[in-house]
């Protein structure tokens, strides 16, 4: 949720209709971000600061010390029917709920280890048995917890530190005869067969989990840009009056070629679905599963064992260092605004958080643009000169001494030309704020300012007092009300520059049953970040770079031979392959303010040919293309048959929907009236859709993952040689979208024990995903395991030749 809720946007789009003309007028003429934030921010009363916080009152944030048994019980209940991810979610919502040194949330760490132990999750499993000693895990129940320790360390291959806990417990059982005669049974006779498997271990080499020293094998830079950092040398950066900033190459560039490798400045995790609004007592605790319960609000690394915040429980976080860096740069001020900032959405919480983090830079010519800006519209700051002086460690300082003020060559370079990841590069990223409307800018300045209200009521020094000694610039915050317009202009223009420079962090998730063999996933977006280097890149409708993430890291590889002298170009969403050519200058218009006129879009302009093959039509008759506006006529001069499109379209719609009916059997395990329901639909999609056509690809995949879910490789692997068909004529032979139906064929084949197919298709997985992703992509991974175990197999004999 990018914007503010509906309910915000509704009332402030009242208040904006029901201002005085003159006053609209005014916010209108604005022409700068100072006028458009100190006139709008007048406007801001106290009624409406009430509507925002009972807006805000509906997300459940702190911690309520009632929902931790209430989780534990639920999660218990998982754990009983052996739904362990489902039951270890829940324990992670308890333990986010309750408060650190309590017996709440040692019990919920606990439990949660017995769940990941089941998951196989043993590096996990230890470190909550660690997490719930810590926290003062009652001493009765202690040798459950610690022969689970032992025997995680068994199965990882540590059987000494096993023996010596084996050795501490049987003292303690010796020593402490407290406990009742069954249970003390259950543990001997448990501690026993721990013993059995120790000694087996110790008979062994002892192994160590496999470091991953493999996985990033390629992902750095081979040789850092002296111009721009998180770039290559193979690009360079240029600028023109009316395409602005741009890379290009400075040399041939081979396909998979990394070019960038960049660090988010910033970073906000995407709420996804959040929970109702919290008014009744019966949607007070949410079980479902979210984006933030599965992955850390800091780095984005995916974890079943998050570690939460100390003062709410929404922000959870991958380890105690994770936890730890988030409050020393900016969850110290968030803290207490986490119902706020889920209310105002993502745009504002970027752009807080970007303020937050420009208090450890040198941004002092930064604050003098803007405490200048708003100083020349009259308005006095006598407590401003401290906050500048603080934050002013006076970029490009040489020169101004020298009595001369050198201005960069380029926007958000210093003064020596170099373009970094810093507050500097994010602050020069155009905000387009002629081309936003008057009515959004009112809604953004108001949200900024009534945020910036909640800081200063907030008290935010006081906040920060418990920051490090080490980072002494981590105690400037906007505390008083003549330094809150300086921080409120400054997050406006952020808010404003996001629609534009914003970028969807992306991962590959899994989707359908967990026993499915053959994986089906899907991208998701787990959080927006601000890529200062990636956002120097152009769009086209057919870029000649892919980017992917790891983490809130953004690799941009070359996807095609780039020669030198082209420009670097990426897509920013609306693509020649999944839209056309009006769709995406529509979007692209409205979004990025700018009409493409790429070579994709050109080539469309001028062309006569009818509507791509994915969304063609066939004769009924005798299955030649359809060709046509309105009324369709086949393309065969030997047939006269024709059908108006809207007939076509009204069959479509009854297909799609017989289809999704078959896609939730599917997806609920019953194979066999999902099978027979596709094939009629392949029937039926057979007799006026082209064999091109999008939905013929979609009912193949669909048809290849039953049969593969039933066994029957063979036919699965038929269907979707089908439906790779399609996705090659839609997205192209060496797209990432082939990659990934490649690596599910490769899957098929290799658990149908095809060997020469399985190779072949294993081979030519890898060469496209690699140029993607790199060699740190889980599917590259996982490709590279099948083929390693495929080039183990014996040879398969061969009879006598005829």
């Amino acid at each position: 949720m990018d914007l503010p809720v509906d309910e915000w946007k509704s009332y402030i789009l009242q208040k904006w209709s029901l201002l005085p003309k003159s006053v609209q007028v005014t916010i209108c003429a604005a022409e700068t971000l100072s006028d458009i934030f100190l006139h709008s921010s007048s406007l801001l009363q106290p009624e409406d600061e009430m509507v925002l916080k009972k807006l805000s009152r509906g997300y459940l944030v702190e911690k309520d010390p009632d929902a931790p048994l209430f989780y534990k019980k639920e999660g218990n209940k998982k754990f009983q029917e052996k739904d362990y991810m489902g039951a270890t979610v829940l324990y992670s919502k308890g333990v986010s709920h309750s408060a650190p040194n309590t017996e709440d949330i040692s019990l919920c760490y606990a439990n949660r280890s017995a769940a990941l132990f089941h998951l196989g999750q043993y590096e996990a499993c230890l470190k909550d048995i660690i997490r719930a000693q810590v926290h003062g895990y009652p001493e009765r129940l202690q040798p459950k917890v610690m022969l689970r320790r032992a025997e995680c360390l068994v199965n990882l291959g540590r059987p000494q530190e096993a023996s010596q806990i084996i050795s501490d417990l049987e003292s303690s059982f010796a020593a402490k005869q407290t406990l009742a005669a069954s249970q003390f049974q259950i543990l001997q006779s448990t501690l026993y067969h721990l013993k059995m498997k120790v000694q087996e271990k110790e008979h062994l080499t002892e192994t160590f989990p496999a470091a991953l020293t493999n996985a990033f094998e390629d992902m750095n830079l081979r040789e850092e840009n002296e111009q721009i950092s998180s770039a290559s040398s193979s690009v360079s950066l240029c600028t023109d009056p009316l395409k602005g900033r741009y890379l290009i190459a400075t040399k041939d560039i081979l396909p998979g070629e990394l070019l960038v490798k960049e660090d988010a400045f910033v970073s906000v995790l995407n709420p996804g679905e959040l929970p109702p609004l919290r008014y009744g007592l019966e949607s007070k605790w949410d079980t479902r599963v979210a984006i933030g319960d599965l992955y850390c609000h800091r780095c984005l690394k995916h974890t079943l064992a998050t570690v939460p915040c100390d003062g709410c429980s929404y922000a959870k976080y991958c380890s105690q260092e994770c936890m730890q860096q988030a409050w020393d740069l900016y969850h110290s001020t968030e803290c207490s605004l986490g119902g706020l900032l889920l209310t105002l959405g993502v745009f504002c919480h970027i752009a807080l958080r970007s303020t937050l983090l420009a208090r450890f830079e040198d941004i002092g010519k930064v604050m003098r643009t803007l405490c200048g800006e708003i100083s020349n519209k009259d308005i006095s700051f006598p407590e401003s000169k401290n906050l500048v002086q603080t934050l002013n460690y006076d970029l490009g300082g040489e020169s101004e001494r020298n009595g001369k003020t050198l201005e960069p060559p380029i926007p958000g370079c210093d003064i020596n030309g170099k373009y970094e990841n810093n507050y500097n590069a994010v602050f020069s990223l155009l905000p387009h704020t002629k081309h936003h409307s008057p009515e959004h800018k009112f809604l953004c300045a108001l949200s900024v300012s009534a945020l910036c209200r909640q800081l200063e009521a907030a008290s935010l020094q006081t906040c920060t007092a418990s920051l490090k000694p080490s980072q002494p610039k981590a105690a400037v915050v906007p505390a008083t009300c003549q330094e809150l317009p300086v921080w409120g202009v400054a997050m406006l223009r952020h808010v404003l520059q996001l629609q534009c420079n914003a970028q969807a962090i992306t991962a590959m998730q899994q989707t359908g049953s967990e026993g499915n063999i053959v994986t089906d996933s899907r991208q998701v977006r787990l959080a927006t970040g601000v890529f200062p280097v990636v956002s120097l890149l152009n769009h086209s409708c057919s870029p000649n770079t892919s980017v992917s993430f790891i983490g809130t890291v953004a690799t941009v590889r070359a996807s095609q031979q780039i020669g030198k002298g082209q420009e670097i170009l990426h897509c920013y969403g609306p693509h020649e392959s999944r839209m056309g050519v009006a769709e995406r200058q529509q979007k692209l218009r409205s979004q990025y303010f700018f009409d493409c006129n790429c070579l994709a879009c050109q080539n469309e302009k001028h062309s006569t040919t009818a509507a791509p093959r994915w969304e063609a039509f066939c004769c009924n008759r005798c299955r030649e293309l359809m060709q046509g506006d309105n009324v369709l006529s086949c393309g065969s001069a030997s047939c006269m048959e024709s059908v108006s499109r809207d007939h076509l379209v009204s069959r479509l719609q009854v297909l799609q929907k017989q289809v999704a009916v078959a896609q939730k059997l599917l997806r609920n395990g019953k194979l066999e009236r999902a099978i027979q329901l596709l094939l009629g639909c392949r029937q039926d999609a057979e007799s006026f859709l082209w064999v091109e056509h999008s939905m013929v690809g979609e009912i193949e995949d669909d048809l290849a993952q039953a049969y593969a879910a039933v066994g029957d490789w063979h036919k699965s692997a038929a269907h979707l040689q089908k439906s790779l068909r399609v996705v090659e004529v839609r997205h192209g032979p060496c797209s990432v979208e082939m990659g990934h139906e490649l690596f599910k064929l490769a899957q098929i084949f290799f658990n149908g024990c095809a060997v020469p197919e399985a190779l072949s298709t294993v081979h030519k997985a890898e060469k496209v995903l690699l140029v993607h992703y790199g060699p740190g992509n889980d599917e590259v991974q996982e490709l590279q395991k099948m083929k390693s175990c495929l080039l183990d197999l014996p040879p398969i004999p061969v009879g006598p030749s005829v």
